[in-house]
Protein backbone atom coordinates (compact mmCIF):
# COMPACT_ATOMS: atom_id res chain seq x y z
CA UNK A 1 0.00 0.00 0.00
CA UNK A 2 1.15 3.93 -0.82
CA UNK A 3 1.54 6.30 1.94
CA UNK A 4 -0.08 9.36 1.00
CA UNK A 5 1.38 11.11 4.51
CA UNK A 6 4.27 13.16 4.17
CA UNK A 7 7.03 12.89 7.63
CA UNK A 8 9.72 14.93 8.57
CA UNK A 9 12.45 12.24 7.43
CA UNK A 10 10.61 12.79 4.07
CA UNK A 11 10.90 16.02 3.92
CA UNK A 12 14.75 15.76 4.84
CA UNK A 13 15.32 13.85 2.16
CA UNK A 14 13.55 15.50 -0.29
CA UNK A 15 14.66 18.83 0.69
CA UNK A 16 18.26 17.49 1.85
CA UNK A 17 17.55 20.05 5.28
CA UNK A 18 18.00 19.39 8.97
CA UNK A 19 15.35 17.88 10.68
CA UNK A 20 14.53 21.28 12.79
CA UNK A 21 13.92 22.78 9.40
CA UNK A 22 11.94 19.87 8.46
CA UNK A 23 9.41 20.41 11.47
CA UNK A 24 9.35 23.87 11.19
CA UNK A 25 8.26 23.57 7.02
CA UNK A 26 5.59 21.27 8.26
CA UNK A 27 4.28 23.15 10.93
CA UNK A 28 4.18 25.91 7.76
CA UNK A 29 2.50 24.15 6.14
CA UNK A 30 0.09 23.30 8.76
CA UNK A 31 -0.21 26.99 9.89
CA UNK A 32 -0.99 27.79 6.18
CA UNK A 33 -3.98 25.33 5.75
CA UNK A 34 -5.34 25.37 9.14
CA UNK A 35 -4.48 22.12 10.36
CA UNK A 36 -4.37 21.01 14.25
CA UNK A 37 -1.11 19.77 15.36
CA UNK A 38 -2.41 15.94 15.34
CA UNK A 39 -3.42 16.14 11.74
CA UNK A 40 -1.08 15.25 9.21
CA UNK A 41 0.17 16.50 5.86
CA UNK A 42 -0.86 14.91 2.50
CA UNK A 43 2.28 14.40 0.24
CA UNK A 44 -0.63 16.55 -2.34
CA UNK A 45 -0.63 19.46 0.53
CA UNK A 46 3.03 19.34 0.59
CA UNK A 47 3.27 19.24 -2.86
CA UNK A 48 1.13 22.20 -3.42
CA UNK A 49 3.02 24.46 -0.95
CA UNK A 50 6.64 24.07 -2.19
CA UNK A 51 5.18 23.71 -5.97
CA UNK A 52 6.59 20.39 -6.89
CA UNK A 53 4.78 17.89 -9.13
CA UNK A 54 2.96 15.43 -6.71
CA UNK A 55 3.82 12.30 -9.13
CA UNK A 56 7.89 12.94 -9.26
CA UNK A 57 7.22 13.50 -4.95
CA UNK A 58 4.44 10.78 -4.37
CA UNK A 59 6.63 7.95 -6.12
CA UNK A 60 9.82 8.88 -4.67
CA UNK A 61 7.91 9.02 -1.06
CA UNK A 62 6.79 5.33 -1.81
CA UNK A 63 10.03 3.74 -3.34
CA UNK A 64 8.27 4.04 -7.04
CA UNK A 65 11.11 3.68 -9.55
CA UNK A 66 10.33 5.97 -12.88
CA UNK A 67 8.50 3.32 -15.47
CA UNK A 68 9.87 5.76 -18.12
CA UNK A 69 13.59 4.82 -18.12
Amino acid sequence: MNRIIITTNDVMFLTGKSESYSQKLIKSIKDAYDKKKHQPISIRLFCDYMDLPYEEVFNTVNGIKDQSA
